[in-house]
């Protein structure tokens, strides 16, 4: 799938570099994803647009590749959580981007073509993707691994009846600490789908959630039209989607002066269901490695 309107990966390279730098270094996923997003100007509808497997934003998808790739060519390095620029990450210059780019390239061409230009769905298909759209050669440098199981999490997600996702959400917030966790099963909540009480040391306070099964993104009117459901109920909320936010609903959700509500997207709604255990089980595999002490066995 190409869209003429979305940048491609290439496009990205030097734009979600110099979004690290403005971080001063290093920033999570979410940060270095809100400033491309500002810095070249991506409008809501462009967000909006999803990948050829409908399971997550395009934008964030190349976004993705182009961290990865920078990483390859020795530019950024990541943690689990946060991304970071290398030395050479510091200085590096525009012109010097794009033979960066080719040589890392060279670099991983041995590799079987099926595994830099194909791409696997959660059923197994083998999809075959333009150049424009080709995710990183070099499989140590992605988060892959990973999306191929968020794909088929959230797939499942979207499956399960609405009230069930709601018991789901319900059960994710008492594994995370909140008590007293109820499930509005009611018609005419005003888009509350349940509330429970978080602790903070010696505080505790009401916050009230809205669940939406979303293939695609969640925009700022959503938000203010929840926030318009708690007025005179709570002083904070909680939406869950399985999709993502649009960068106006980032900043509408932290509105100066409004009620503030906390955003769960699609994956990191993933990443929390797989840290609690809930529907997802996590097999750690230990790897040997063997080293011979050739000099040991020599001296005997």
């Amino acid at each position: 799938m190409t869209d003429p309107t979305i940048p491609t990966y290439k496009d990205l390279l030097w734009p979600t570099l110099t979004a690290v730098r403005d971080l001063d270094g290093s920033g999570s996923i979410t940060e270095i994803s809100s400033r491309v997003i500002e810095s070249e100007r991506i409008s809501e509808e462009q967000q909006a647009v999803l990948n050829n497997r409908g399971a997550q934003s395009l934008l964030e998808e190349r976004i993705g590749w182009a961290r990865s790739y920078l990483k390859g060519m020795g530019l950024l390095t990541n943690s689990k959580r946060v991304w970071s620029l290398t030395e050479y990450g510091r200085t590096v210059r525009l012109d010097e981007i794009e033979k960066l780019h080719k040589d890392y390239q060279l670099a991983v061409r041995n590799r079987p073509r099926q595994e830099s230009d194909q791409a696997t769905e959660p059923t197994g298909k083998v999809v075959t993707l333009p150049e424009e759209e080709l995710p990183p050669p070099d499989s140590s440098a992605v988060e892959p691994g990973q999306e191929t199981w968020r794909e088929v999490l959230r797939e499942t997600l979207l499956a399960m009846p609405p009230d069930a996702f709601e018991r789901l959400s319900q059960r994710l917030l008492r594994e995370a600490g909140f008590s007293n966790t109820h499930v509005t099963k009611l018609f005419g909540d005003g888009g509350i789908d349940g509330w429970g009480k978080y602790r903070i040391s010696l505080v505790s306070f009401p916050v009230f959630f809205q669940c939406k099964r979303y293939r695609g993104t969640v925009g700022a009117p959503e938000v203010q039209a929840f926030r318009g459901a708690l007025s005179g109920r709570g002083d904070r909320g909680l939406m869950i989607t399985t999709g993502t936010f649009t960068e106006p609903a980032k900043k509408e959700a932290t509105r100066d002066g409004a009620t503030p509500i906390d955003l769960i997207d699609g994956d990191q709604l993933c990443d929390l269901l797989k840290e609690y255990g809930i529907g997802v089980t996590t097999t750690i595999r230990q790897v040997e490695d063997v080293v011979i002490d050739t000099d040991f066995l020599r001296g005997m």
